[in-house]
């Protein structure tokens, strides 16, 4: 990446960056490839940019309806972690930590990735057990976790509420102390850079509208931008899978759309330097941006939606978390708040795995954890299209589990799924 001194930062901060080099290129959409991944977000970068570095594949369009980085990537609260416990899910989010740990330096560009630790609170001997469970299976399968008392907790963490009359009265916590946030810009922009300097073409403003069948299999889409066409289409759209995957023949999936608010509060002075969790009545998670402004969030909507504008019912819940945790928030003003739309799974796991449509790929149902999963998915999902068969770390996340009987039940840090 081209360096700049501080002049011609503030330089073309104030003539609109006209002699800044593009990042990456707008494409415009060729007839053919070997390969569309239809969604360019996190998980569709990360995709294509593994199909080009491991597998050799560069003839990849990625397809976005609208910008770079306009749709979930840019709507979520950036935490990282991988303190999962079952099978299936241990190896997997194991396996994007140790990815995120190397991928300024892989991609050369500053994902702004800070390890400042997760920590998971406690109130009662139900949740030390739960946690004392969840974190001796890390430490037995080679990752990292930790134990903290009440002190420690009060030590590392003073604005909480220590009060001897507090609502919930912390009894000590588990720290992940690899886990911490990153950037969600950058992690999109330095994907889409070096995806597309490795050959994959970008195209933006390119709506996939419905695809074209051959003998039963699918060869190419239809988009707003005209026909398309490939041996091999990816769909990796977030909350938009269950109406575009049905389009293609994929009907009854085992998801939910749902959305997921958050918040962001004014700038303050550096105050909370580790993500602070809870799920004492309901999911709570906090961390402080590189910007100062407390950014934090809770359960999602209980009821299926798609828009990306946020309840009263919810803020409620959030904000009364916020206040019983930290009585001194109630003093902050909030800045902004918006909602993700999510694909939620039956079972809160989500699905790397190839379908009984031919030539269709189906990445989806990330629920609370799409941010985090950013490159496990495109590293997996990238070798299940290439090989047509799924890698160790994604077969437990295949669409005929539930019909099997395979499961992946787990609540990690956060509660399961409510859906209907």
């Amino acid at each position: 990446m081209q360096p700049y001194s501080a002049l011609s930062v503030i330089w073309n901060g104030l003539t609109g960056q006209r002699d800044w080099s593009r990042q990456w290129r707008d494409r415009e959409p060729k007839s053919a490839y070997d390969v569309i991944v239809v969604g360019g977000g996190g998980h569709g970068l990360a995709t294509a940019y593994y199909l080009a570095k491991n597998h050799g594949i560069r003839r990849v369009a990625v397809l976005e309806r609208g910008l770079i980085g306009q749709g979930n990537a840019g709507r979520n609260t950036t935490i990282v972690r991988s303190n999962y416990m079952l099978p299936g899910n241990r190896e997997f989010y194991e396996h994007t930590l140790k990815l995120w740990e190397g991928l300024s330096h892989d991609l050369n560009y500053n994902l702004m990735f800070s390890q400042r630790g997760h920590m998971a609170l406690h109130f009662d001997p139900a949740g030390r057990d739960a946690f004392a469970r969840r974190y001796n299976t890390l430490r037995m399968t080679g990752s990292d976790g930790r134990w903290l008392r009440r002190d420690e907790v009060r030590a590392r963490a003073p604005y909480l509420n220590w009060s001897p009359d507090a609502r919930f009265p912390i009894e000590g916590a588990f720290v992940q102390e690899r886990a911490g946030t990153a950037r969600h810009d950058a992690l999109v922009w330095g994907l889409a850079r070096a995806a597309d300097a490795r050959g994959v073409q970008i195209v933006q403003n390119c709506e996939v509208t419905g695809f074209i069948r051959e003998a039963g299999e699918i060869v190419g889409v239809e988009t707003s931008r005209g026909e398309i066409r490939a041996p091999k289409v990816a769909l990796c759209v977030a909350g938009s899978t269950g109406p575009l995957a049905a389009r293609a023949g994929l009907k009854k999936l085992p998801l939910e759309t749902h959305k997921l608010q958050a918040f962001v509060t004014e700038p303050l002075k550096p105050i909370v330097h580790t993500v602070v969790s809870s799920a004492q009545e309901g999911l709570f998670y906090l961390s402080q941006s590189d910007k100062g402004g407390l950014v934090f969030g809770g359960e999602i909507d209980g009821h299926p939606s798609y828009a990306q504008r946020g309840g009263p019912r919810i803020y409620s819940e959030v904000m009364e978390k916020a206040v019983a945790l930290m009585p001194w928030i109630s003093r902050v003003r909030i800045l902004r708040q918006w909602a993700g739309v999510m694909d939620m799974s039956m079972d809160g796991a989500p699905f790397i795995s190839t379908t009984r449509v031919p030539g269709l790929y189906f990445n989806a149902g990330w629920n609370y954890g799409g941010f985090k999963a950013t490159p496990a998915s495109g590293w997996c999902y990238a070798h299940t299209i290439a090989k047509d068969e799924p890698h160790e770390l994604n077969a437990a996340f295949s669409l005929d589990r539930f019909a099997r009987g395979a499961m992946l039940d787990e609540e990690a840090s956060g509660p399961t799924p409510r859906l209907h």
